[in-house]
């Protein structure tokens, strides 16, 4: 494996190195274009060139509860012992951390995004509401859990002062004096030479640890932060990979909410992270697992799931044994925690059908082991393999190489621009072309327009199951026992707009309920309309079969090659911005659902919170139950119709752009002649060799 990783490291410098050289040069190239005459060839040229700067990261997000391991796991994976705080399991919050390479500088840097002070005012009064209706804290757990998570919040940032104060009184500007950034809307940089350094300074903004006395920290602001972004300078594993440290659920506070889906929408990795004795048993980490579900299936991009037992060699009662039967034991329990996962995620799969093809594996770590640099087997730690999975997922090789790609295609049509001739075999070259386009552009909106069908035949019957089951969607507010708790939690739940995220347990969404007989009737059909690893289906799949068929055109047409190439470059970067676009959109798509339910419902969930005394919670339920069921009631039609119509769009939108973008690629390229720009003759044949090192381009187009 060490020669594995040390070849993959030399490819690394080498691409790198090509990359570096590369974007001087087209710098150079867009500095020269910028003192030719503004023609519309040289604006063309300049955007181009512009739009080759790109920067694709993957999301990687790390759920687990509190005290599995994973800030120690993130350490030792990215060889930074002390960067994110370890230890107390007390000492834990909901905080997103983000981290990421820092390539502007040598520095260890975190950016702390506050929410806005409207939106701490909000969140005062909804907590001081909630005290109120609650005097006598006589609730069940997971109330017990809410009230407890207010008095931790409030404390960690007033101390014991809020008890006595008003939720306006708690707005004044001392309390906010250390962070001045908090009540002007920006973000706080911290900057440090060592992560150590950084992390005593950033802990107070990512951390709860009110019960430690005599320390330095007397005020923690988590409460008010967004998200914290932490930058990691000289660290290859993290130069186009984001490692996110994710609460399990998400955030009562809404735009933490918000980015908080956002981002495990956007992740193409989960890391579920568990201490290894507790894999099978602990409902907490196949809890986060189903509750993101939909957030990684059909409403994200998941491609893999990683499920990662920690703590592999945390073994007490083997201290006399000789280091082969302590070697043995750890084994044997690894390959034991790794069947039981493999078998309860296949259970779990089988029975929900919501993770598409997703690969799914199992590894078994020891962190501080590793950290502490202690030699270990393959069969005691698999930190090694977590990391040559992120190497691989950073592809530094594809960013080289379609940045390259790109540049290659430029400066061949800058060369072939400065030569007037071979005006017959441009005007042919472009009626073939554009018979292509025409042929291409058909087949593609055929094929999608086959999936807007059926979508549209799935919907409807999705539709009228809904209106023919909506008590099924409603069973959650008639529960067999009511109860003191019952009417607090529906309480909750209509005046968070049909939406309640307890501090522990799976969130509560009687949206998604509402929504859930559309979206059962989909869920197939859009997985394999849209599948995550965007290779096949109608939409991915007629992407990838589009074609001009530049490269036969090459082979006929010399005179107008250094075109052409262009073309065929150009052709691969809108495919590529695309498919990125359809994988965005059909998140949107999927969840419209559910968000114009939710909308419909918004004003009926007012009226249920209005009701107070004796008869409040059967009022609610009524109130809740008489809407849904009246007849006169189209909810459920307009969802069916959003939907259709962010599908229609869509079909529109590829098809405008791939059709407007080629045209006025052959336009210019082909029917345009410009002397004046410059000669980038020697420039060409250098990224011509590079782009040959890469494996780009075979001797014969170089010839």
């Amino acid at each position: 494996m060490d020669e594995f990783v040390r070849g993959k490291l030399s490819q690394w410098g080498l691409n790198l190195r090509i990359l570096s050289e590369v974007k001087t040069l087209m710098r150079s190239v867009d500095t020269s274009l910028q003192n030719q005459d503004n023609t519309e060839l040289n604006a063309f040229l300049k955007t181009k060139i512009m739009d080759l700067e790109t920067d694709k990261r993957e999301l990687v997000g790390v759920f687990g509860r509190t005290g599995a391991g994973k800030s120690s796991l993130i350490n030792a994976v990215i060889k930074e012992k002390k960067l994110l705080p370890t230890g107390s399991v007390s000492a834990c919050t909901s905080v997103m951390i983000k981290v990421e390479a820092n390539r502007h500088n040598h520095k260890y840097e975190a950016d702390i995004e506050f929410i806005t002070a409207e939106e701490w005012k909000d969140e005062l009064w909804s907590m001081n509401q909630l005290r109120k209706d609650n005097p006598d804290s006589e609730m069940e757990s997971d109330h017990d859990d809410d009230l407890r998570d207010i008095d931790d919040k409030l404390s960690a940032l007033y101390g014991d002062e809020w008890k006595e104060k008003t939720p306006e009184k708690l707005m004044d500007n001392k309390y906010f004096r250390e962070i001045p950034e908090f009540l002007k809307s920006e973000k706080k940089t911290l900057s440090c030479d060592s992560a150590q350094e950084l992390t005593a300074k950033f802990v107070k903004y990512t951390r709860n640890d009110t019960k430690q006395e005599g320390k330095e920290v007397r005020r923690w602001y988590w409460p008010l932060v967004k998200c914290v972004t932490v930058r990691v300078p000289n660290n290859d594993l993290l130069q186009h990979v984001t490692l996110i440290d994710l609460p399990g659920n998400g955030d009562r506070n809404k735009s933490r909410d918000e980015m908080w889906k956002g981002i495990v929408g956007s992740c193409s990795t989960v890391w579920i992270v568990a201490i290894i004795d507790r894999t099978a048993a602990e409902k907490e980490s196949w809890e986060i697992l189903k509750n993101v579900r939909s957030l990684i299936g059909n409403g994200g991009e998941c491609q893999q799931i990683h499920f990662i037992c920690t703590k592999s060699d945390d073994i007490e009662d083997l201290d006399d044994h000789s280091a082969d039967a302590v070697r043995a034991h750890i084994f044997k329990r690894n390959m034991k925690a790794r069947e039981e996962v493999l078998e309860e995620f296949n259970r779990l799969h089988t029975s929900k059908k919501r993770f598409g093809d997703v690969s799914f594996e199992v590894f078994t770590v020891s962190s501080q082991e590793f950290l502490t640099e202690k030699h270990l087997n393959q069969e005691e730690t698999e930190i090694p393999e977590l990391q040559v999975f992120l190497k691989n997922l950073n592809d530094c090789h594809s960013e080289t190489l379609n940045y390259v790609s790109g540049a290659h295609g430029i400066l061949s049509l800058i060369q072939g621009a400065r030569c007037g001739e071979a005006a017959v075999q441009k005007t042919d070259v472009c009626k073939q072309l554009e018979n292509k386009i025409k042929h291409e552009l058909g087949s593609v909106k055929e094929e999608m327009i086959k999936a807007y069908r059926a979508f549209k035949t799935h919907l409807h019957k999705g539709v009228e199951t809904s209106k023919s089951s909506y008590k099924k969607s409603l069973n959650w507010i008639y529960p067999r026992k009511n109860g003191r708790g019952f009417h607090k939690i529906l309480k909750c739940v209509v005046n968070n707009g049909g939406v309640y995220q307890p501090k522990k347990g799976k969130e509560i969404n009687l949206n998604m309920k509402l929504a859930s007989f559309l979206t059962d009737s989909i869920d197939e059909e859009f997985r394999k309309t849209f599948p995550n690893d965007g290779k096949d289906g109608p939409f991915f799949g007629v992407i990838n079969k589009f074609s001009l068929d530049t490269e036969g055109l090459i082979q006929e047409y010399d005179g107008v090659k250094l075109q052409l190439i262009f073309l065929k470059t150009e052709e691969e970067k809108i495919k590529t911005k695309l498919k990125r676009e359809i994988r965005d959109r059909k998140k949107k798509i999927y969840n419209s659902l559910t968000e114009t339910i939710a909308n419909n419902m918004q004003a009926c969930y007012k009226r249920a919170a209005e009701f107070r005394g004796k008869d409040s919670l059967q009022n609610m339920k009524d109130t809740i139950n008489k809407y849904v069921s009246k007849p006169e009631n189209i909810m459920l039609d307009q969802a069916k119709q959003v939907m259709l119509k962010k599908l229609e769009d869509l079909v529109e939108d590829i098809w405008e752009t791939l059709e407007k973008t080629m045209k006025e690629s052959i336009e210019l390229s082909l029917k345009t002649n410009d002397n004046s720009i410059p000669d980038v003759s020697d420039k060409l044949m250098l990224v011509q060799n590079h782009y040959k090192q890469l494996g780009g381009i075979s001797e014969e187009e170089m010839s």
